[in-house]
């Protein structure tokens, strides 16, 4: 049980939610914040002071005052005008994710929009009622405009939901569940739709890829040096506590782990080598430096989940703030500096790829016994190379760029929904990386037999030899290459 307002969200506990292992309520203490700081916006909205957004027009248009009979028209005018958005259909998770997130934020009691608003939104969580919400068109600033008045003109009757796989109109789906659209009231058109939660679900999605692609890359890497025949040296602890870094020191203690037992890795102690190339030597310090990014996202991200992010921001019966936390941009930096934490993960993998083809300390040049009649594993470097490269030109950060919106009213905007975006969609690259990188090390590991290699390692090998069969001559590798990436999205590797 989760008590929406009360309790701190974490990553775990969003995705617990949206998948149902976990049921969010309103507690009673939570009902009497929202309750309250309703009680404070009818105050305001049918006084005679300007309050932005209450009894006011929106952005340029703050100074026009509207009166309280129009003031359901306004709010419901806000929602119709900003849906805007344009491209793909985001995925059902992200919008379901991104409703958990407003309705922990509305019930801060900061917010001022009734409980029957509240109410309707957990209802179509619970029910998986998910609104289509386009990919394209937030800036970021105020919030994620466009995209969260899609995810919410399905409470005024407008928009579309998902049933199964098909799209239908709101309107329909709500007539099917005896429900009738809602009117907004003062404040909650607003409400509902200043906030980052379309750049904060893409935050938690990523992260949650990027833990178990973190522990994977460990692993790849783990196998590779393995195949290499490297050495384990670099990874002792004395070495990385006279430069303490958190990521650096859970890798290398990671490896470790990973390699404790190795007959193979023992062979290399007594062999005429004095190091290994970047690619191993320096996984610790390489993958360790992206932890460290996933780290201070992590951190930030769970600030932003239990925060309050749509504007104004009602503090008493008098006192509404028009400030700025609806601003992404403590994101989108954060989250353009993990596009390139992940991509990095994914270059090195690349290089290790490489250095498993060249042939050299027993291992045949293109990991294949028949060279010449057969190419081997050459050309799925090839497309390693080509997703290191996408992915590196999907680092540029959107968060350095601002495009001024609302006749200048909003004159800078963090474009954090890009950088969200992108993050995700370099992750995807990185799993196809990895999954290309342990099928090279897989057929390196069989050139060290008879040796043996730990547990662990021995462990991954038999799960990747179930699906993808030693390499003897060429045969066509597209399907080993999809069944090594089913493996990795199914999270099947041992990486623990």
């Amino acid at each position: 049980m989760f008590n929406y307002g009360m309790e701190q969200l974490s990553v775990e506990k969003v995705i617990a939610l949206a998948n149902g292992d976990l049921k969010g309520v309103l507690t009673n203490d939570t009902i009497k914040k929202v309750n309250d700081c309703r009680s404070k916006v009818e105050t305001m909205a049918n006084g005679n002071i300007a309050v932005y957004g209450i009894n006011t027009g929106f952005g340029p248009l703050c100074d026009v005052q509207i009166t309280p009979e129009e003031t359901s028209k306004l709010q419901e005018n806000l929602l119709i005008t900003h849906a805007v958005g344009v491209g793909n259909p985001i995925d059902k998770q992200l919008s379901k994710i991104m409703m958990i997130c407003k309705v922990h934020a509305l019930c801060q009691g900061f917010s001022g929009v009734r409980l029957e608003l509240i109410e309707r939104i957990l209802y179509f969580i619970e029910q998986d009622l998910l609104p289509i919400v386009p990919e394209q068109g937030s800036v970021g600033a105020s919030g994620d405009l466009a995209p969260l008045s899609h995810l919410f003109l399905p409470l005024l009757g407008e928009g579309e939901f998902w049933v199964g796989n098909d799209i239908v109109p709101a309107k329909e789906v709500l007539a099917n569940k005896n429900l009738k659209p809602l009117k907004l009231e003062a404040k909650e058109g607003l409400g509902l739709i200043n906030g980052t939660q379309f750049i904060l679900a893409h935050t938690i999605v990523g992260l949650k890829k990027m833990e178990y692609l973190l522990d994977l890359a460990d692993v790849a890497g783990a196998m590779s040096l393995e195949g290499f025949q490297g050495s384990a040296s670099p990874f002792k602890e004395a070495l990385h506590k006279i430069r303490p870094f958190q990521g650096n020191l859970k890798v290398a203690e990671r490896l470790r782990m990973l390699l404790d037992g190795s007959q193979n890795v023992e062979n290399h102690l007594k062999c005429d080598r004095v190091q290994d190339p970047y690619s191993l030597r320096c996984i610790p310090q390489v993958h360790g430096a992206s932890r460290n990014a996933y780290y201070h996202l992590n951190e930030l991200a769970e600030i932003e989940m239990n925060s309050v992010t749509d504007n104004p921001i009602v503090l008493s019966e008098t006192e509404a703030i028009s400030g700025g936390n609806f601003h992404g941009q403590p994101l989108a930096m954060a989250l353009d500096y993990n596009s390139i934490a992940a991509s990095e993960l994914g270059n090195i993998s690349d290089r290790r790829c490489y250095l498993l083809l060249e042939g050299k300390y027993g291992l045949p040049r293109l990991l294949t016994s028949g060279g010449g009649l057969n190419s081997g594993f050459m050309i799925p470097q090839y497309t390693t190379a080509a997703l290191v490269a996408e992915n590196k030109s999907l680092c540029f950060p959107p968060s350095a760029d601002s495009i001024p919106t609302s006749l200048g009213q909003e004159d800078h905007v963090s474009m954090g929904s890009i950088s969200g975006r992108k993050f995700n969609q370099i992750l995807e690259n990185l799993e196809k990386i990895l999954a290309i990188e342990l099928m090279y090390a897989a057929q390196a590991m069989e050139f060290r037999r008879p040796n043996k290699f730990s547990d662990i390692m021995e462990e991954n090998f038999k799960i990747i030899r179930e699906k993808v069969a030693k390499l003897e001559d060429d045969r066509i590798l597209k399907d080993d290459i999809y069944a090594m990436i089913k493996l990795v999205k199914n999270k099947s590797l041992i990486v623990k």
